[in-house]
């Protein structure tokens, strides 16, 4: 499969909406609050409102950019709004209603006539008319004003040059200080029959349709708080994902909260599992998922956001600290020995149950990365409060899990790894449990480069332990996103066959998930990995693949571009040798591409265009009897003439050593390790040092393979289809690896025609059958 970055849209296709489409609003806000946003309709949208203290504000939000949507399906910017209307009707419970002092505010970023920036405060209650939680509301941009009491306070809007609009929404009782409230104050607002009016009320948006390419996605909750369902889930289909989207419900938003009585906000288990806002927001994707005929895996972790973890529930080492990510700012990771932060979990679990049921949706779940917490300097985090009491009270100490362990260490790794199977297995009970007689499909996520990290060998003991083994769970989902970006395939194969060996799920039992690319900056080196990982997760058979995230596609414009659909596909080389000798009257011509130009001095430049030769061939002077004659023409008829290529051996030049010599583990020298590649092309060097002439070598004959690495011949490589060599372990830095080999050269007929006479055959006069080298490298 190839794949594309797309920057902007060129010819592709668009449509129209009407600006303000409420399914292209977002919400913001400081923590602790909590908001979303949905449509209820076309028309329509919804924002539920979650105030944690007395200073909390909700921002519902217009951008004159598309700062959210992939590039093929953004709207175009448009900051003018002269002689646009905007209007809604107004309901809203729980905010402060239209005519309060601090009541809803439409703050308006953009800059004044001279080019300033600056903002204008409009009170929406000087725009309505009804009541103070009913209203209709009308928005005229060019005639409309900032300020509190208008007209004494008119402060009128430039309305050529605007970013954004911000409604503010804020609880009753809003300016009294950061006091918190004891229980969670919940509101809404709906914005109803949204209407533009005026001049250029429409904006042009993106209408691409990628055919659908086999591939699955992955969204988040934590990354698509603030943006409709409908908006994320266009985004999905536009980009030919179908199937199942893989939802992890996330670590940081979902969640009610209370004070913990020192400034700030932990999860209480005795509340809901979700807070009301996230709640309305996951009923809503889930509900246009099956609407549009997704399957939606809903994903849990054990990761919750470090301030909002109640201290007793979280992991932490030998010396007390808890385990906390390097994400800013961090989370914290569950002790799966605590049993109520596993209580919390298992109703979180039911919860989505409940949710996927009340859609329609067949209950599919998966436990996310449970793992215990292994610090950057290789400290388990196996020693919170509850997990000694589990290990005994006194577990040994592992200091650094890289280390030499002995066997009490290792026993209590293996421990380690059965309570962690054991509160899985928890929650998928309570989950199974909870979907009654419909069923429930239970998946189990692993992140590989964590839990098979080769430097510390040991740690799959307690975080990919055998109580996982089929049939714990359903599907086997892996990941190891940090080796494909950083291209350690190495690792990646090692790690999967020891996962598959360790775990026992076939094929058609595991899900793979590629990607991501954190940094945007190096999207271009990440995106080919991680599009290469999916399709090669595909050619090994897995049930599913998917890609995370959407985040990442959108951001950086990454298109997977399906096969041809709807024709045959023609097979463009059968694996075959050219069935006769060449003999001595054969040619072979090798051929450059060199642009010369004479100035009028007389004086040349020349310009290598290619730095490989071509080869042609001729090969009908080897043909020397008619059933030679007739095993041409019938060869020639099942390559369809130029359609399809196969193997020649060139009997001039066909071996690594030399032209014609016998290979050994050291004639080309074909790359340099970086203790991360362990994938090789073949070449092959004419002439000496800098100026050697480097050719691809892509039909190797296995058989002959010999590789070397600093010298030392190895037999722990396969050979991969192109002539690429893939040795078990990538090389140390600087290790130099070589190979030896024969190989044939890829060719196809170079017309479409053969033109033999008989008489002239019959005479000795040898036809002419033209060969031309294929170029497979590109």
């Amino acid at each position: 499969m190839s794949h594309w970055l797309a920057k902007r849209r060129t010819v592709q296709h668009t449509d129209t909406i009407q600006r303000f489409d409420p399914r292209f609003w977002t919400v913001n806000f400081p923590r602790p609050a909590m908001a979303s946003v949905i449509t209820t309709a076309p028309d329509a949208l919804r924002v539920d409102t979650v105030f944690q203290k007395a200073d909390d504000l909700v921002g519902l939000i217009w951008e004159s950019e598309d700062k959210w949507d992939h590039p093929l399906l953004s709207y175009d910017t448009r900051r003018d709004y002269s002689r646009l209307t905007l209007s809604f009707r107004w309901r809203s419970s729980g905010v402060l209603p239209l005519d309060a002092v601090n009541g809803p505010t439409l703050t308006i970023e953009g800059r004044d006539a001279a080019g300033n920036a600056r903002a204008w405060y409009v009170r929406l209650w000087n725009y309505a008319t009804g009541t103070p939680t009913d209203a209709q509301v009308t928005l005229p941009f060019s005639a409309l004003s900032g300020g509190f009491l208008l007209p004494d306070e008119a402060d009128p809007v430039h309305p050529t040059d605007i970013d954004r609009l911000f409604i503010s929404l804020v609880p009753p009782g809003y300016g009294t200080g950061a006091t918190p409230f004891a229980n969670a104050a919940t509101g809404w607002v709906e914005l109803t029959a949204v209407r533009c009016e005026g001049h250029k009320p429409m904006l042009e948006i993106g209408d691409v349709m990628v055919p659908p390419h086999g591939l699955s996605m992955c969204t988040g909750y934590d990354d698509a708080y603030n943006l409709t369902p409908a908006r994320l889930l266009r985004q999905v289909r536009g980009l030919g994902y179908r199937g199942s989207i893989n939802h992890y419900i996330g670590m940081s938003h979902f969640f009610p909260l209370v004070p913990d009585g020192v400034g700030g906000f932990v999860v209480d288990p005795a509340l809901p599992a979700m807070n009301g806002a996230a709640n309305a927001w996951h009923g809503a994707f889930l509900a246009e998922a099956a609407r549009m005929g997704y399957t939606v895996i809903a994903s849990q972790s054990y990761e919750l956001l470090a301030q909002h973890c109640p201290a007793a529930w979280q992991q932490r080492t030998w010396e007390g600290e808890a385990g906390l990510t390097g994400w800013s700012p961090p989370s914290a990771l569950l002790s799966p020995a605590n049993t109520e932060a596993m209580a919390w979990v298992r109703k979180v679990g039911v919860a989505l149950v409940g949710l996927m049921q009340d859609a329609g949706l067949p209950v599919r779940h998966q436990v996310g990365e449970p793992w215990w917490w292994v610090t950057q300097d290789r400290q388990i985090c196996i020693y919170d409060e509850a997990a000694k009491a589990a290990f005994g009270g006194s577990p040994v100490n592992i200091p650094d899990l890289g280390a030499n362990l002995s066997a009490a260490q290792k026993s209590l790794l293996d421990a380690a790894g059965a309570l962690l199977a054991q509160s899985t297995a928890g929650l998928a009970a309570a989950v199974k449990a909870a979907a009654g007689v419909a069923g429930a499909e239970t998946l189990l996520l692993a992140f590989l480069p964590t839990v098979l990290d080769p430097v510390t060998p040991e740690a799959l003991r307690a975080n990919l332990p055998t109580g996982w083994a089929s049939p714990a769970f359903d599907v086997l989902q892996l990941e190891d996103y940090d080796w494909v970006t950083t291209g350690k395939d190495a690792l990646r194969t090692q790690a999967r066959t020891l996962a598959e060996a360790r775990l026992n799920y076939p094929r058609e039992q595991q899900h793979y998930l590629s990607g991501f690319v954190l940094n945007g900056a190096k999207a271009s080196v990440e995106w080919p990995r991680i599009d290469a990982a999916a399709s090669e997760a595909v050619a090994l058979g897995v049930a599913e693949t998917f890609i995370w995230a959407l985040p990442q596609v959108s951001r950086d414009g990454y298109v997977r571009l399906p096969d041809n659909s709807g024709d045959e596909t023609m097979q463009s080389f059968d694996d075959v040798l050219f069935p006769l000798a060449l003999g001595r009257d054969a040619s072979v011509t090798p051929e450059f591409s060199t642009n010369v130009t004479i100035t009028a001095s007389g004086f040349e430049r020349r310009n290598s265009l290619w730095s490989d030769a071509r080869l042609r061939f001729d090969v009908g002077p080897g043909v020397r009897s008619d059933a030679e004659l007739g095993e041409l023409i019938g060869f020639f008829r099942a390559r369809r003439g130029q359609a399809r290529g196969f193997r020649l051996r060139d009997p001039s030049d066909f071996s690594s050593n030399g032209m014609t010599g016998t290979p050994t583990p050291i004639d080309q020298v074909i790359g340099t390790g970086d203790g991360a590649n362990a994938r090789f092309e073949l070449v092959k060097l004419y002439g000496a040092d800098e100026d050697a002439q480097r050719r691809r070598i892509t039909r190797p004959r296995t058989g002959t393979m010999r590789v070397s690495v600093n010298g030392i011949e190895t037999g722990d490589f396969v050979v991969e289809p192109l002539g690429v060599i893939g040795l078990a372990s990538a090389p140390a830095a600087g290790a130099v690896v070589r190979a030896g080999f024969q190989f044939d050269v890829p060719v196809r007929f170079a017309e479409d025609r053969l033109d033999i006479s008989g008489a002239e055959f019959a005479a000795g006069e040898a036809p002419s059958v033209p060969l031309i080298e294929l170029r497979e490298d590109a």
